[in-house]
């Protein structure tokens, strides 16, 4: 067996990002290739599959890990330090990918495993884009997956715990961009002009009226600018304006709201004041809804290692994996990082560092699920 942690800190000494991921995707591979597993190059970007082969039982099922880092400057110190200057692994896919690696060896040194097990090491989880990458390379058409897991670690939850939940889990995220056009001018004769600027602040306060006063109070929904850019400057009045941000929820149907709704406001306060208004918005992640059948199976998997909350809630942030479960059903599922030090700073904060502890647990929860669902 390969030091599983001296492998965790050289992925998170030199992280990559996006689809190509040259370095990890060969190392990971490699290593799999030489266990004997068949492994699959090249789907979605630096994406993998290595296939394990045992037994005669016809029902695949597929286990993911992420690969890619983030573009965030670290702050930790040490000796397994990310060396590439304004990235790092601050999300814990090396953590991730070094679990089911660990996990794929495992299982095939045993003799009592009856089915085939795909593993997924998936590039470019954080921008949304590598599970349909995958897809649209021909996953569910080279590989017969009868359903699909994956694994994610939570700071500040306890070592050995989990938590999931059957139904919606994780939010979908849309990103939109309201492009307002005034006209502009001198900031003394502002009864010139026409004020973007004045609009898009109209606009702001509008759109939190949609999830107080068009979504149902049962459902969530986050509507949130994140930038309000303007082409002005100090006694100049700007001609456009951008406002930029991110929506969230649980459902289709709240998506659809939501985007309705924004382009009436926009429109309707654009039309106001003699302005226009033009309104870009898609779909970053869909909404991940757990499958009841697959989420008992991981439940039961990670009570043999520890405990878990087998309703722990909806939570906020988005997660790529949603993407495999449009096309097959399966189950995503949180796992405890530690809750001090490094271990517990949120996910995506340049001093969080993935749980080198949490390695065994991640391993004998994916080998018991493979064993038992």
């Amino acid at each position: 067996m390969i030091d599983l942690i001296k492998l965790r800190h050289d992925l998170h000494r030199d992280p990559e990002m996006g689809l190509s991921l040259p370095r990890t995707a060969q190392m990971l591979a490699q290593i799999l290739d030489d266990a004997g597993l068949q492994v699959t190059r090249d789907i979605g970007g630096s994406g993998f599959v290595a296939t394990l082969n045992a037994g005669t039982a016809k029902s695949a099922i597929a286990f993911r890990a992420d690969m890619d880092a983030l573009p965030i400057q670290e702050a930790n110190d040490g000796p397994y330090k990310s060396q590439t200057e304004g990235l790092f692994h601050g999300c814990g896919h090396d953590g991730h990918s070094t679990m089911l690696l660990g996990a794929a060896l495992q299982l095939a040194a045993r003799n009592d495993l009856d089915r085939t097990v795909h593993f997924l090491f998936q590039a470019d989880e954080e921008t949304g884009h590598g599970a349909q990458a995958m897809i649209d390379d021909g996953l569910f058409d080279l590989f017969d997956i009868a359903q699909v897991f994956g694994l994610h670690n939570m700071p500040n939850m306890e070592l050995g715990q989990f938590a999931t939940q059957t139904g919606p889990f994780c939010a979908f995220e849309d990103n939109f961009d309201i492009h307002i056009t005034g006209v502009g001018g001198h900031a003394s004769m502002p009864e010139a002009g026409i004020d973007p600027i004045v609009i898009g602040s109209q606009i702001v306060g509008q759109l939190q009226t949609i999830p107080s006063r068009s979504v149902s109070a049962k459902d969530h929904a986050v509507v949130s600018v994140t930038e309000f850019i303007t082409d002005g400057a100090r006694n100049i009045l700007a001609s456009n304006v951008h406002l930029l941000g991110d929506c969230r929820g649980f459902t289709d149907e709240t998506s659809e709201t939501i985007q309705s709704r924004m382009r009436t406001i926009a429109d309707g306060c654009a039309q106001a004041f003699g302005a226009t208004a033009h309104v870009e918005y898609e779909t970053s992640f869909r909404p991940l809804v757990n499958d009841n059948t697959a989420t008992n199976a991981a439940v039961n998997a990670a009570q043999s290692v520890g405990s878990v909350n087998a309703q722990y809630g909806r939570v906020g942030f988005s997660e790529d994996f949603a993407a495999f479960l449009q096309h097959r059903p399966g189950n995503f599922i949180l796992m405890g990082n530690g809750t001090s030090g490094a271990n517990a700073w949120p996910l995506h904060n340049p001093q969080y560092d993935f749980n080198d502890d949490a390695i065994l647990h991640g391993i004998k929860y994916w080998e018991t699920l493979a064993l038992t669902a």
